[in-house]
């Protein structure tokens, strides 16, 4: 008489037999070659927010690419955006994601990368702005009233945090070193909306996709400050979005394997990429080093105006 413990022992021996071509399989794919080269790779980031939000936000992202890749990805939280630059340059950060003007200039300065993968807004266009802030019950309407005031800028490679504030002020005919009593360094985009908010600036560069999604509202829903205290009197052209980009001494099949396991995030792991952009981001999409030739042609013109202006 068959019984149902007879049932699961014969069926436990009718699959033996398929488990061995499957071990078989298994062990015909050895693991990558470089894998014992790298049994760590870096990825960090420019520093847009304090610490804890870096981790916070992008620690799905590293995960997901260990899993992926089969080696362990460490988060570098950098100090300032030449750390970067610099790490990418002594070879000790493998991946990086930057704002445009410091991999621009990381090209600039003959760091040998790639740019792999480009942020996108939720309707699919590739490009933010520039805004400078002013507090929402100040007198000032428009730039131009603000000489003799402090102007808080985020970094010297920040592409909407200084390079295209300067570009649209020296258009306004404004030397910024000369019109404004004190041009600071804030080194992030938080700090320049907190330096802004406790009155050490009077008016403040940042970055702003649309109205739902801005530096200022992602500070905004973590309770930093209210949204609605503040205001925007200037407005950038569209800027070409953030890239991330990889050493080009990785070996080709680790660089494939980086790029294909990051654009395919969005769709295999949605909420770990939600968490990245709250929500508010498109995927990322291929891009290549071309699509920043306007951002080194902005840098070398900043850089012409400091130049001048000593």
């Amino acid at each position: 008489m068959l019984t149902r413990r007879t049932m699961l022992g014969a069926a436990g021996l009718a699959a033996a037999p398929l488990a061995a071509p499957l071990r078989a399989a298994h062990a015909q794919s050895p693991a990558p070659a470089w894998r014992a080269q790298f049994p760590e790779l870096v990825f960090a980031i420019i520093p847009a927010e304090n610490a804890s939000g870096v981790v916070e936000r992008w620690s799905p992202f590293t995960d997901f690419l260990s899993r992926k890749l089969g080696t362990k990805v460490t988060l570098r939280i950098a100090n300032d955006y030449a750390a970067v630059i610099e790490g990418q340059r002594s070879g000790n950060i493998h991946i990086a994601s930057y704002g445009p003007s410091s991999f621009a200039r990381a090209l600039m300065t003959g760091v040998q990368i790639t740019a792999f993968a480009i942020e996108t807004n939720p309707d699919g266009t590739k490009g933010y702005h520039s805004v400078f802030y002013v507090k929402a019950d100040s007198p000032f309407q428009k730039v131009e009233d603000l000489r003799g005031k402090n102007l808080g800028l985020v970094d010297p490679n920040s592409t909407s945090g200084n390079n295209v504030p300067r570009f649209a002020l020296n258009k306004m005919g404004i030397n910024p070193d000369t019109f404004f009593a004190r041009v600071i360094y804030t080194g992030s985009h938080e700090n320049a909306v907190i330096a802004l908010q406790q009155g050490t600036v009077d008016m403040a560069a940042n970055w702003w996709n649309t109205p739902e999604e801005s530096n200022l509202q992602r500070m905004a829903r973590k309770g930093m400050v209210k949204a609605e205290d503040f205001r925007i009197i200037f407005k950038s052209d569209e800027i070409v979005n953030s890239p991330m980009a990889y050493l080009d001494s990785l070996p080709q099949a680790l660089r494939d394997a980086i790029r294909t396991a990051t654009l395919s995030m969005p769709q295999e792991d949605p909420q770990g990429f939600n968490r990245i952009y709250e929500g508010k981001q498109g995927p990322w999409q291929p891009v290549d080093n071309a699509a920043y030739q306007p951002i080194i042609e902005l840098n070398r013109f900043v850089d012409n105006l400091r130049r001048r202006s000593q």
